[in-house]
């Protein structure tokens, strides 16, 4: 069927006009070339067919044409049967064995865009070269694109009398609600391996009229090798809606749970090994279970002090920006000292450990 309409605009087939209309706001406000000035190319894409779509599904007879027809029919490419047409769609004689053949013609994004919030451009007042009507969306931006100015417009409801953007003067800031942020405890096996963690929330989502409801919501978030304590994921505006604010980021932040064997220090493990002094002097092997479950024997020939250190490279975690590196496993040592020693052991060990 071509292009997916539906899809674009992030609707069911059923959807009412107050579901496109909601869903157009958010998705303009998200793609304006504007709004998006690192990524102005993909922005404009996006935002034209977002337009598109809402030009499309908001109007009966070019929705009822592309709901038979599809996209191929909506632009000519199938004569669908019918007459009549407006708002930009028209049908006209000459079709194939004499039918006629209806031709959809593409409106302007901006023009969409200054119709549907109610003003013809947010830079009409800035000077520069903003200029007034719906032109000065089209071809003569500013660039000034300020989340003041984009970020208070929640369709023509939220104007509040503005009478086209006549000035700046009575226009207000929209809000954003202040992050709310949530532990995400993670083991030393998730955050070696990498995992996939399902959440389950609960939030007020806003009708275009401004009415709220409960639903729920289950986010999927991909642990990635190697992401270390205080890593944050950001889920942008999951938060309750409400009219006039913008709801607020829903930001999960990575914690480690301790672990019996293993401590993390950057990208290193460190395990700590108990044993004698017989032990240290006379030599001793280590046997650890890495966190993917591979047994290493580590065999320690040096007479091992307190402050002794065995490292193991590539054995710790996985580098975040590159997981098939990773860090150390550093092994250290806890000795246990004899508390008392007889006359004979004392003498003993004086002749052995004689210069």
């Amino acid at each position: 069927m071509g292009v997916d309409y539906y899809k674009i605009l992030q609707v069911d087939r059923g959807a009412k006009d107050d579901d496109l209309k909601k869903s157009y706001r958010k998705l303009a406000m998200k793609w304006h070339p504007d709004k998006n000035p690192t990524n102005k190319k993909e922005a404009e894409a996006k935002f034209k067919q977002i337009s598109e779509a809402y030009d499309v599904l908001s109007d009966p007879e070019k929705r009822a044409i592309y709901d038979q027809y599809g996209e191929e029919g909506l632009k000519g490419q199938v004569p669908p049967p019918g007459a009549g047409g407006a708002g930009g769609a028209s049908f006209f004689p000459g079709g194939v064995g004499g039918q006629t053949t209806f031709q959809f013609n593409p409106r302007n994004a901006d023009d969409i865009f200054a119709e549907f919030f109610g003003f013809s451009s947010p830079f009409g007042s800035m000077g520069g070269g903003g200029g007034g009507g719906a032109g000065g969306m089209r071809g003569g931006r500013s660039g000034l694109f300020a989340e003041d100015i984009f970020g208070s417009f929640g369709g023509r409801e939220g104007m509040g009398g503005m009478g086209g953007m006549g000035g700046m003067g009575g226009m207000g800031r929209q809000m954003k609600e202040a992050a709310i942020e949530r532990r995400l405890p993670c083991s030393l096996e998730e955050l070696y391996k990498g995992t996939t963690k399902k959440m389950k929330i609960s939030r007020e989502i806003a009708d275009a009229s401004g009415k709220t409801m409960p639903v729920e919501e289950i986010l999927t978030i991909e642990i990635k090798p190697g992401w270390k304590k205080g890593t944050k994921i950001t889920f942008p505006e999951k938060g309750n809606e409400r009219p006039n604010v913008m709801p607020a980021d829903l930001v999960f932040i990575v914690d480690e749970k301790p672990h019996s064997v293993f401590t993390r220090d950057g990208n290193d493990l460190i395990v700590t090994q108990k044993i004698s002094l017989a032990e240290a002097l006379t030599g001793y092997t280590v046997s650890v279970t890495t966190l993917d479950g591979r047994t290493l024997t580590v065999p320690i020939n040096s007479v091992i002090h307190p402050e002794y250190e065995e490292v193991v490279p590539r054995e710790g975690m996985p580098l975040p920006k590159d997981p098939s590196k990773k860090g150390n496993l550093r092994i250290k040592f806890n000795i246990k000292f004899p508390t008392r020693l007889s006359s004979e052991q004392k003498a003993g060990i004086k002749r052995l450990l004689a210069p």
